[in-house]
């Protein structure tokens, strides 16, 4: 049970208040219900509350609020979509970073419920326990099981969030996947023949984009594409595309895109409330099949604000995130050694219980063992030294057989072998001389531990394999030199 002085810490610490008779007043008013009290401060400043009086008094005037960063609808027509995802926490407004630009609160702006037809096409997404014990947005906050979901995963209600999200797989599955490919082919056609940098979209739906950055420690960049917006091509071809932006981008997130088009998108673009494009987010788990939505960004926007933007970000998050990848290696270690000591006590009590029938058994297993290993190990060598003399006489013979190499003339074609190992090996042969030949010179050299490969020109791709070796190299095209490649089959 979470005491009182517990909740008011967890409650100044996710709302940034540091006055403890505010954070008193505002959790009594709630019935120290956490939760309820946390939604509440999100969905109204609860500063206006206590001074609700004088706001109204002097007409607002008195109030240093930046405009909101959620308008209050969404694009003409989203609103009306049956499955939209329901904001539960309200817009929070930015704040002034004292450089000319703003910086978002200290917190997830806001949590947001996702509509169950994105939800089921998951390939298992647990909307449980993500092994984040800590989170932050704009500091390091610590976010209980109760709350976000980001808990260490010990209890219980982990294992049966995660068997009863498993039971959410259906046939939107490739749907969502087939967007997802549609998107980023269209995208790789418009924008990345003009440019060798561009994001690495995962070509999955968005919940197991989710799932992916959950499992790889990193934020979720989510970029939303109005096709027929006339921001969108300068922004994809110089903001997305952006060499600087785009190393950042896919060193430290997992990213996503869809097309407003496609159903997937549609409906992730009234979830986040799109009002502007290009419209980007930065986005993590929750809980209860709920994304935290800790940054967006709405029309059109330089590579070097971006950058700004995602840098403050990482660096918010960066010591929540390795802390979090340290707490999930140290709980696999303790689940490991218990694995292990619980194996050791099965076997010493297995032991104990018949050591003396056991120890005679061992003896005789070990005799017979270290026969079998003494006569295996001895036919293993007497059967390597036969093959090693085996290819000693080969190379030796067609060695002999290649005769001596001709002088350069018209007539004779120089061959430059290489090997994969890197080496290269040169020799001149007449332009009459069989494909056959050239093999039989590779054997001699003894470079390959083996006889199955094939020689091959890369321009143009020609593989001179077994069943060309009665053609000259004349005929083959190799006179009067050629470059080949050893190719193992």
């Amino acid at each position: 049970m979470v005491d009182a002085a517990d909740k008011l810490g967890y409650f100044q610490a996710i709302t940034g208040l540091e006055d403890p008779d505010l954070c008193t007043e505002i959790l009594q008013a709630h019935g120290w219900d956490l939760e309820l009290a946390i939604s509440s401060f999100t969905s109204s400043d609860p500063r206006d509350d206590v001074d609700a009086s004088s706001s109204h008094a002097d007409g607002g005037a008195n109030r240093d609020r930046s405009p909101a960063v959620f308008p209050e609808t969404a694009n003409p027509g989203l609103d009306d979509y049956p499955s939209r995802g329901i904001v539960d926490d309200s817009e929070l407004a930015l704040r002034d970073d004292g450089r000319g630009g703003f910086r978002p609160p200290g917190i997830a702006w806001r949590i947001i419920t996702l509509p169950i037809s994105i939800v089921s096409g998951s390939l298992g997404l647990v909307s449980g326990a993500i092994g984040f014990g800590f989170w932050a947005a704009g500091g390091v906050l610590s976010y209980s099981i109760g709350m976000l979901g980001f808990g260490s995963g010990r209890g219980g209600g982990s294992e049966s969030s995660s068997s009863s999200s498993a039971r959410l797989v259906s046939s939107s599955v490739s749907s969502a996947a087939g967007e997802a490919m549609e998107f980023v082919a269209l995208f790789d056609r418009d924008y990345g023949r003009n440019s060798p940098f561009k994001p690495d979209f995962v070509i999955e739906g968005f919940m197991d984009a989710l799932q992916r950055s959950r499992s790889s420690f990193k934020l979720l960049f989510v970029y939303l594409h109005s096709p027929d917006h006339p921001d969108t091509p300068a922004f994809c071809e110089r903001t997305l595309c952006n060499e600087t932006f785009v190393a950042f981008l896919n060193e430290n997130f997992v990213t996503w895109g869809g097309s407003i088009r496609s159903s997937e998108g549609f409906k992730m673009s009234n979830s986040l409330k799109a009002s502007r494009f290009p419209f980007c987010a930065v986005v993590m788990p929750a809980a209860n099949q709920r994304i935290a939505l800790l940054q967006q960004v709405e029309g059109p926007t330089t590579p070097e604000e971006m950058l700004a933007i995602l840098q403050r970000v990482v660096e918010d998050s960066s010591p929540v995130l390795v802390t979090a990848r340290v707490e999930a290696e140290e709980r696999r270690t303790t689940l490991r050694l218990r694995e292990e000591q619980d194996a050791a006590y099965r076997a010493a009590l297995e032991a104990d219980q018949a050591r003396e029938r056991q120890r005679q058994e061992e003896e005789e297993r070990k005799e017979r063992k270290l026969k079998e290993e003494e006569e295996a190990r001895e036919r293993e060598e007497r059967e390597a030294a036969e093959r090693e003399a085996a290819r000693v006489r080969m190379r030796q013979e067609k060695a002999l057989a290649l005769g001596d190499e001709p002088e350069k003339a018209p007539d004779v074609t120089q061959v430059l072998v290489r090997f994969p190992n890197g080496e290269r090996k040169g020799r001149r042969f007449q332009s009459k001389t069989k494909i056959q030949t050239l093999y039989d010179y590779v054997d001699s050299l003894g470079v390959l531990e083996t006889e199955e490969y094939s020689l091959i020109t890369n321009f143009p791709r020609t593989v001179y394999g077994r069943d060309k070796q009665l053609m000259s190299l004349e005929e083959a095209g190799l006179h009067p030199q050629a470059s080949l490649f050893i190719e193992i089959n």
